[in-house]
């Protein structure tokens, strides 16, 4: 996807709103995927490597959240959300994960195009600066992942058995050390059966 101001990808589980938003950002010149699902919003970028996302924040499935979570730790791909809820403590959360913006329905295109037009700019020119960075900063990025890996693993593992933080990170040294990996790649196995296993969860 290519276009001078820029590749969205836009996600909604509300068809007409979904419909409505990709018309009048493909008229103000983005290129413009669109899908009313998480599954298929994850399916898409990895697919396109859209320079935004635009991701409603409750939908049917996986949320906003569940999709923006995914695209900054495995991804890599600058998202925003946009919600008809505005409450301080929800855009404070999704501020507090990563996103470059918070929009609050009903949108009208021409009053957005101007944030979208920023985000776009601002994810390109960190991808530039990545880039130019070489692979000192590839390295330091490999390393900031496998610490979230490990950090999501942890978070699963203290869900599904109940565990402590420190108990956690001993039980996924001990699957680490039973199958012979670093616990990086136990952190990353478990991680991906756990998007397996959500992913095939009907809702």
């Amino acid at each position: 996807m290519s276009s001078s101001k820029g590749s969205i990808l836009l996600c909604d589980d509300d068809r007409l709103v979904l419909a409505t938003l990709s018309e009048g950002l493909t008229n103000f010149g983005f290129s413009v995927i669109s899908c009313d699902n998480g599954d298929d919003a994850i399916l898409l970028a990895r697919q396109s490597k859209p320079d935004l996302a635009l991701l409603d924040l409750y939908m049917q499935g996986k949320s906003g959240m569940d999709v923006a979570g995914y695209f900054r730790d495995v991804l890599g791909i600058p998202f925003m959300f946009f919600s008809a809820h505005s409450q301080a403590s929800t855009v404070k959360e999704a501020i507090e994960l990563g996103a470059l913006g918070y929009l609050v329905k009903p949108l009208e295109v021409k009053q957005i195009v101007p944030e979208l037009e920023l985000a776009v700019a601002r994810a390109r020119s960190e991808a530039k600066t990545a880039a130019a960075a070489g692979d000192r900063s590839a390295r330091q990025v490999s390393a900031q992942n496998d610490l979230q890996m490990r950090s999501i693993a942890q978070g699963l593992l203290m869900e599904r058995f109940k565990l402590s933080g420190g108990r956690a990170i001993e039980k996924l040294a001990a699957l680490a050390a039973q199958n012979q990996k670093s616990i990086y790649e136990a952190a990353n196995d478990l991680v991906l059966d756990a998007e397996s296993r959500f992913g095939n969860t009907s809702s």
